[in-house]
């Protein structure tokens, strides 16, 4: 049994126009859904991006939901093949395989909401000039490497030091390594999702 299809009218965006239309938007987040259940179910799902547009290569994110509380969040931060595939790897990784949760069963996955972020290349970026609300950051130190997208700081209400102190911490890096040697990339990344009305 497959879950009622998101529709248009059902997704949102952080951004009024966006390279992705409201058609592809449903299109992928259909396909996110899918490979949920159709994973639990033991049935194939087709890979093949049905455009050129979704077959181009990004990194991608995606995050679930239950009953507004996180449920599963994984990604890729860079492109490791078409954005098509990269939305149903990461929505089967969140499902079962982050770490910080149970696997999703059948009945949860029925009633997951789902929102993804599409990611931009990382660049190279000054401290002073990462925006809160625009910006994802990557930080990195030798071996270590912490990301958080552009929305975490917004739900937080972080300003923007806040913001590259989590991203160190979140690398398992002193707070302020962002000062004292490590790498800052920045990215952007077009989000959308499913509403949540709880």
């Amino acid at each position: 049994m497959s879950l009622p299809r998101p529709s248009p009218t059902d997704v949102h965006a952080n951004h009024v126009s966006g390279e992705f239309s409201q058609e592809e938007r449903s299109l992928l987040l259909r396909l996110a859904h899918d490979s949920i259940i159709f994973a639990l179910e033991n049935r194939e799902i087709s890979l093949e991006p049905p455009t050129a547009h979704l077959a181009e290569p990004r990194g991608a994110f995606t995050s679930l939901y239950l009953d507004g509380n996180l449920r599963g969040c994984v990604g890729y931060v860079l492109s490791v093949g078409p954005v098509y595939r990269a939305v149903a790897e990461t929505a089967r990784a969140a499902a079962f395989e982050d770490s910080r949760f149970y696997p999703v069963t059948l009945d949860e996955a029925r009633h997951l909401q789902i929102e993804l972020s599409i990611l931009s290349v990382p660049r190279p970026i000054a401290a002073e000039e990462v925006e809160v609300g625009r910006h994802g950051l990557l930080i990195t130190a030798g071996f270590r490497r912490g990301l958080l997208l552009p929305q975490v700081p917004i739900e937080h209400q972080w300003d923007r030091v806040t913001f590259l102190e989590q991203t160190c911490r979140k690398a398992g890096l002193p707070a302020d390594a962002w000062q004292t040697g490590a790498t800052i990339e920045a990215f952007t990344a077009e989000v959308f999702g499913e509403k949540h009305e709880f």
